[in-house]
């Protein structure tokens, strides 16, 4: 027993030997960025999971562990639930809106018509300016004053349309969506676009010679060979819809009222104005399980229709 022991071990040894030979350059390389993602990622991480068994405050040098009462807290919150109702508002519309109208733009300048370059830089021009240039213009388009939206609505007879539209509870939130929507809009457009170039057009010209119309070429033909396309970007947009916040936070600072309060922007007043930040890393890593399963559940999703 001692000898077969023995020779495992010397076996075993052999084969990691061997494949560290085989595979060192490539564990060099990756290495650098998996130090750089354990130090930024990993760690961090980590410690919310410890955070949020605190009550620490983000000042004392001791962190009084309270075991699983930030999670009790957070179930029995009724503001934290309206943030996730929000949350939920924001992630639905802002990923099918911009998946819609990216995929409508895309669609129509695929064969590149005149002033194809000045519309796609038109679309994508939103994409490079920050979130806060993009809230500030925004929330003077919103100013009830001297806001164009108003302006525009009272030059065309609509004027009972007219509202303080980041003042009214009942439309902030929708207000600030449109603004972030148009923000987004460009990057989706534009990857569309990339991605329409590898859409087979034999495939379309037989689809059209078999008698297809539009849209039953743009469903049957060119929707499923984008199907990777459209995963990724469903999935960044999932992502970003759960963790926004920079726009929200400008624009309305969660108001009037938490009627535009999402999951983000409730953590930072928990961590930065109430100094709780135990409960502001369990708020945080609430945004992460979320993003992460429902990335996960559209991906499987996906691949199960495929199959």
């Amino acid at each position: 027993m001692a000898e077969m022991s023995l020779a495992t071990r010397r076996s075993g040894a052999r084969r990691a030997s061997r494949h560290w030979a085989r595979y060192r350059a490539g564990y060099l390389f990756v290495l650098p960025a998996f130090l750089l993602y354990a130090v930024f990622m990993i760690y961090p991480f980590l410690q919310a999971i410890y955070l949020s068994f605190t009550d620490w405050n983000g000042a004392e040098r001791v962190k009084h562990f309270v075991g699983f009462r930030n999670y009790r807290e957070m179930v029995q919150d009724d503001l934290f639930w309206t943030s996730v109702g929000h949350t939920l508002i924001w992630v639905v519309i802002g990923t099918i809106g911009p998946l819609v109208i990216g995929l409508l733009l895309a669609q129509l300048l695929w064969r590149r018509p005149r002033g194809f370059t000045l519309f796609r830089t038109v679309y994508f021009m939103p994409q490079v300016l920050s979130s806060v240039v993009i809230a500030i213009v925004w929330g003077w388009i919103y100013n009830p004053i001297f806001g164009i939206l108003n302006k525009g609505l009272d030059r065309v007879g609509l004027e009972g349309l007219s509202r303080g539209w980041l003042g009214d509870p009942d439309f902030a939130l929708y207000a600030v969506l449109v603004a972030a929507m148009w923000a987004t809009v460009g990057f989706v457009f534009v990857v569309f676009l990339a991605g329409l170039q590898t859409v087979s057009r034999d495939l379309i010209e037989a689809a059209t010679v078999d008698g297809a119309n539009a849209w039953q070429r743009f469903r049957n033909v060119t929707v499923p060979q984008l199907a990777n396309v459209v995963n990724v970007v469903t999935a960044l947009l999932l992502i970003g819809g759960f963790s926004v916040f920079d726009i929200i936070f400008v624009m309305t600072g969660g108001g009037p009222a938490n009627a535009s309060e999402v999951i983000a922007t409730l953590t930072y007043k928990e961590a930065f104005t109430q100094n709780r930040v135990g409960y502001a890393a369990t708020l945080s890593l609430v945004i992460t399980a979320i993003s992460l399963v429902a990335s996960v559940v559209f991906i499987r999703l996906r691949e199960r229709s495929e199959a």
